[in-house]
């Protein structure tokens, strides 16, 4: 089955996930994770994406993030992996694919998902037991969220804007929705998601995505389409021979 073209409307967020190829480490070393991070600032910066959380992991990258222009996404993903790539494959001597094929996106309703999907995406070396507590992950928007150091190339969504009306109440109140963690639904929601970038909102949000899309938004249905019943034919009708 063709797999379907990339679904990344301007002005909408997405979801984000790149893996290493075979799972493979892509970080080796701090230096690694710091050029990586500067290889997103810069990207993003030329293509007009804003980047609203991040989480580098040592065999995956995961993003929240808003394009400008609707291949904002795709340009600033294609230049990160090319720049990075070229830079580890010679810090690590190696060579060949260091991406697993394209990475995966899914575009969603910030109205409701976009506090949950930073917190998923801040959360995963937690989930993973990489750190003891959310401070430990030093390569991760969290530190940029809770207040702890500020990320240049972060751009605050309005959904975090809403958790307060100074920067102590925000960070405060993020720190707390971090320390209450996700409902386990909402976690295996967005992480299949995530996996397979079908967009996430209610029927409503999809039915308008469905107005202007030119690819379905939704998954067809599992199974064999059900057979139609036809009516048969009335006896007292004359047949057309």
């Amino acid at each position: 089955m063709a797999r379907l073209p990339r679904f990344s409307p301007a002005g909408l967020p997405a979801l984000v996930l790149q893996r290493g190829n075979n799972r493979q480490p892509v970080f080796l070393g701090p230096d690694d994770y710091l050029h990586y991070l500067d290889c997103l600032r810069m990207a993003a910066r030329e293509h007009d994406l804003a980047v609203h959380a991040y989480a580098l992991r040592p065999n995956h990258v995961h993003l929240v993030a808003t394009p400008k222009e609707s291949d904002s996404l795709s340009l600033t993903m294609q230049a990160v992996g090319r720049r990075y790539a070229r830079y580890f494959n010679r810090v690590a001597s190696r060579t060949g694919t260091l991406w697993e094929g394209r990475f995966r996106s899914a575009v969603f309703d910030p109205a409701r998902w976009m506090l949950p999907a930073m917190l998923y995406v801040e959360g995963n070396a937690l989930r993973a037991g990489e750190v003891s507590a959310p401070e430990g992950d030093r390569w991760s928007s969290y530190h940029h969220h809770a207040g702890i150091e500020a990320s240049p190339f972060v751009s605050d969504h309005s959904a975090y804007w809403e958790l307060g009306n100074t920067p102590f109440e925000r960070q405060s109140n993020y720190r707390m929705l971090t320390a209450e963690g996700l409902a386990g639904k909402t976690l295996e929601t967005l992480r299949a998601h995530a996996h397979s970038g079908w967009p996430l909102g209610d029927e409503a949000f999809l039915a308008q995505l469905e107005r202007h899309a030119t690819r379905r938004v939704q998954p067809l249905p599992k199974g064999r389409p059900k057979k139609v019943q036809t009516a048969p034919l009335n006896a007292s009708e004359p047949s057309h021979n």
